[in-house]
């Protein structure tokens, strides 16, 4: 498909920078295809009785880290910083990584990060490997030490980072560090609206799926069939895989919170939409004409224009009404992005 038809405009006024407070006093629309009226405008907080009593709500537990690292390249007597954003831990000492600005950067280059060093051992475009002086838990001691919360390029670009990101761009069931990007529609919920839930037998199951910088990426190619997908890695335990099964089994429905639930439930499953234990790479990419397998619903955020989340959202529920959705959204006063509100979304015909 084009990707121009993902593109829409969304008033920079409308990308939020600091999230709802407290976390689930933020806006919820509600987006049900099949509806003759599809919009429902609500609150986080109404998500419970928007649910039924069997249904069960899927979580990334992934953690966010601190995975910016601003450094010095010397060569010779000259000197450049460069900012990198790691996005994937290919061994002991040795991490893959997106660098700004790349052109200043060769094979051989050693970079300065305080007590860390590392040098440049590849280079792809944007794209570099860096073999780094420490290895393991002294390794990510010192990455945790020198690193920065990083932020996405839509807030960044806005203001800089601050000690409050270090809880706000963290969800309270965070658990296995791993991301260099929150799994955003998880931020919405607070202990409190965790306990509600339970309380009204909506069960709440997590799963993990580490998200790399490659989310923050634009899609620049014309069609999206020419679209390359960054590998994440998820795992998706036997018991986890075996409750869902239940639920879908007894009659309830699976509804993922946020798009990396969903790949990873999607890249689990089996042609039957059975979730199977998973351990894995995955580099899923759904557009529309995808048939998913395992979720009934979705709760998501607002996303980029012609990003590969807005095509997932409308793989789902249908580009036309997606494309309405946010108009509708950006009319009442929504906020976007990923400290913006959240969608719960339906499928569409034929998802």
């Amino acid at each position: 498909m084009r990707v121009d038809l993902f593109d829409f405009h969304l008033p920079p006024e409308r990308i939020a920078l600091r999230p709802a407070e407290p976390r689930d006093k933020a806006r919820l629309l509600c987006v049900d295809p099949r509806q003759k009226n599809p919009f429902g405008d609500y609150s986080i907080r109404d998500l419970p009785l928007l649910l039924r009593a069997g249904d069960a709500l899927v979580f990334n537990d992934t953690k966010v880290f601190p995975a910016q690292l601003e450094g010095v390249r010397r060569r010779g007597d000259i000197t450049a910083g460069i900012s990198f954003n790691l996005h994937k831990r290919i061994d002991d000492e040795t991490w893959g990584a997106f660098a700004r600005p790349a052109k200043k950067l060769q094979v051989g280059d050693h970079i300065n990060f305080g007590n860390l060093t590392a040098e440049i051992t590849a280079r792809h475009e944007g794209e570099v490997t860096l073999l780094f002086s420490q290895s393991g838990i002294a390794l990510d001691e010192e990455i945790k030490a020198c690193g920065i919360v990083p932020l996405p390029p839509y807030i960044a670009s806005k203001r800089a980072p601050d000690q409050k990101d270090v809880s706000d761009y963290q969800t309270v069931f965070a658990k296995h560090d791993g991301s260099v990007a929150a799994p955003t529609a998880g931020l919405h919920f607070t202990p409190q609206l965790l306990e509600i839930l339970t309380q009204r037998r909506i069960s709440l199951h997590h799963i993990t799926l580490h998200v790399g910088a490659g989310t923050f990426l634009p899609v620049k190619s014309d069609d999206t069939q020419e679209h390359i997908m960054h590998a994440e890695w998820g795992s998706v335990s036997r018991e986890t895989a075996d409750a869902l099964n239940k639920v879908r089994a007894d009659g309830g429905r699976i509804i993922p919170v946020g798009t990396t639930s969903l790949r990873l439930l999607e890249s689990a499953s089996d042609d039957d939409g059975k979730i199977q234990p998973f351990a894995d790479e995955t580099s899923i990419f759904m557009t529309p004409g995808y048939r998913f397998k395992t979720a009934d619903m979705l709760l998501t955020n607002f996303h980029l224009p012609r990003s590969t989340l807005f095509m997932l959202v409308s793989a789902f529920s249908g580009l036309e009404t997606m494309q309405v959705a946010y108009k509708h959204a950006i009319k009442n006063g929504y906020h976007f992005y990923s400290y913006g509100d959240a969608c719960l979304l339906s499928k569409g015909e034929g998802a």
